[in-house]
């Protein structure tokens, strides 16, 4: 009678093992996720304060052109579409449609300003006034 040799030389993870590399990736993960996202947020703070500047840069040249910045009512808008009554407009000022800052809201423009001829603004993520971190103003007199 032949006996035949039955071998388990099954190979894999067991339960345990696969407990314990799900507890290492989520440890690391909530290690490294906090550093990632305030990446994040300075990389949106820098993106408003980038865009503030070519926004800036854009109503100087406005101003060049026209001798005024333009006024609170004609607002940014004034970049794309000329304004009634302006004989040296010579925009559009800006290559494509005013940009929304990087939290998806309308900048605030005022001219005159309180802080200058005008005053350009993002409120940042929470859309309002004040805030502090990532919900604090981005503003173009700092």
């Amino acid at each position: 009678m032949k006996h035949r040799k039955i071998t388990t030389n099954q190979k894999g993870f067991t339960l345990i093992e696969l407990l314990v590399v799900v507890i290492i990736i989520g440890l690391l993960a909530s290690l490294v996720a906090p550093k990632f996202f305030g990446k994040l947020s300075q990389s949106r703070i820098k993106a408003a304060k980038a865009q503030i500047e070519l926004l800036g840069a854009a109503l100087d040249e406005f101003r060049l052109d026209n001798g005024r910045y333009p006024t609170t009512e004609e607002g940014l808008e004034a970049l794309r579409k000329k304004p009634e009554g302006l004989e040296n407009w010579a925009g559009p000022y800006l290559p494509k449609d005013i940009p929304k800052d990087p939290w998806g809201h309308d900048y605030v423009y005022k001219s005159p300003g309180e802080h200058g001829d005008y005053d350009l603004m993002s409120y940042g993520r929470d859309g309002e006034p004040g805030g502090e971190g990532e919900d604090a103003d981005i503003v173009s007199w700092k």
